[in-house]
């Protein structure tokens, strides 16, 4: 961490404290994050042929995600309350790696960003999956949870090195993982 970084969540004695953002301009901001589902393949099968008994896995999955994300503040002790204005959860199967990777992207217009609430709706949506299938398959694993970007506010753009394409941002305004 640098002498510009400080920890924002703790005051002057060392205790927690929900950061003052009343002096922030309010901007659009967004974040995307990522997880992976990994499962037998058995269990991909019966995901992607709808036969799983409790339902929709995927739809269950989805809507819990976006559920979770609005009531990020309620789980996560110094989050902000944040008018969400968009939320989007997409599913991406790959049946060679037997896993279902999870994306999700949250918009607001505020003073703060949206990360936690992407990683949120991530987690959840992820925690789902595995309630909705471990009936037929408790070992499943959740992995690789992670902001994948995040834009607007005062720290500007960040895109996860492994992530970035030529029609990102110039390298100059990214933030490096760890820097």
């Amino acid at each position: 961490m640098n002498s510009s970084e400080q920890l924002t969540h703790f005051n002057e004695h060392g205790q927690a404290k929900m950061v003052d953002v009343s002096s922030k301009e309010a901007t659009v901001r967004e974040a995307v994050a990522r997880g992976i589902v990994f499962m037998q393949p058995q269990t991909l099968r019966a995901i992607m042929q709808d036969e799983i008994k409790k339902g929709n896995a995927l739809q269950v999955a989805k809507i819990a995600g976006i559920m979770a994300a609005k009531r990020t503040s309620s789980l996560i002790p110094l989050c902000h309350p944040i008018p969400i204005s968009a939320i989007d959860l997409d599913f991406s199967i790959d049946q060679v790696q037997s896993s279902i990777s999870i994306e999700a992207t949250v918009k607001t217009i505020g003073q703060t960003g949206v990360e936690m609430e992407a990683l949120v709706a991530v987690s959840v949506s992820a925690l789902t999956l595995y309630d909705m299938c471990k009936a037929i398959d408790r070992a499943m694993r959740i992995s690789d949870i992670i902001l994948v970007k995040k834009s607007g506010g005062r720290s500007g753009t960040f895109i996860r090195e492994e992530h970035k394409t030529t029609a990102d941002e110039p390298p100059d305004t990214l933030m490096k993982e760890g820097a």
